[in-house]
């Protein structure tokens, strides 16, 4: 079996070489891997990184301008060879030391798409932003009430996927809206989900947090949006 890592990266000089190390470390036994990078327009010197990282192992595409991590995965997607697909971001606010019991529903033949919540278990948290945290709790309520699912944490960056179901589900959200998209998408089809506790080391603004309350507003409409259009 062959897993797949998608990395949508934007403005990440600083820490993207040693995310894809760690990715390219975590040892998963019996396991294949791939690790696809997708430069969505970067700026700030992160493509020379890049293209010092492309090899067999590291392949990376590139956006000649800005669209968003929602255009960015569906790049990642479309170049995935693995039978399953798993997004990390670029930064190091996750530890892919955690992929094993990321994967292990899917591996087990329980699950279908596996979420890595912040908010359960006993996992260590870096304290940040209380408002934050509240945008992401109101977004995953809503977003339950719609879809009937009982998740803790939609807005998470840790998903992880069987890979022919994302080859069922058409994807259009360009930016963060990608996050109640494919939630809602995924509980229209009745898959299997599973939430495993993740731990989480958040950053600042200053530290180069990007997500602000504009894409919270756009996540407030997609699951209108998608709840009604499907």
């Amino acid at each position: 079996m062959k897993l797949s890592v998608v990395i949508p990266v934007y403005n990440e000089k600083n820490t993207v070489e040693e995310i894809a190390r760690r990715v390219a470390a975590v040892p998963l036994p019996g396991l294949d891997r791939e690790i696809v990078l997708v430069d969505d327009g970067s700026s700030d010197g992160t493509r020379d990184v890049l293209q010092k990282l492309e090899s067999d192992l590291f392949r990376v595409y590139y956006h000649e301008r800005n669209r968003g991590k929602g255009a960015a995965l569906r790049t990642g997607f479309s170049h995935c060879t693995g039978d399953v697909i798993l997004i990390q971001d670029a930064d190091l606010e996750y530890d892919p030391l955690e992929y094993p019991k990321l994967l292990q529903p899917i591996l087990n033949g329980n699950a279908d798409v596996v979420y890595g919540s912040r908010f359960v278990g006993a996992e260590p948290h870096r304290v940040l932003f209380f408002w934050h945290y509240m945008g992401n709790r109101f977004l995953t309520l809503l977003s339950n009430m719609f879809t009937n699912l009982n998740l803790t944490d939609m807005e998470t960056c840790y998903k992880v996927f069987r890979a022919e179901i994302l080859r069922q589900i058409e994807l259009k959200e360009d930016r963060f809206g990608f996050e109640p998209e494919i939630t809602t998408k995924v509980a229209r089809k009745r898959f299997r989900i599973y939430e495993v506790g993740i731990s989480y080391f958040g950053r600042t603004y200053d530290e180069g947090k990007k997500i602000g309350w504009k894409d919270g507003v756009r996540a407030l409409y997609c699951i209108l949006k998608y709840r009604v259009l499907g």
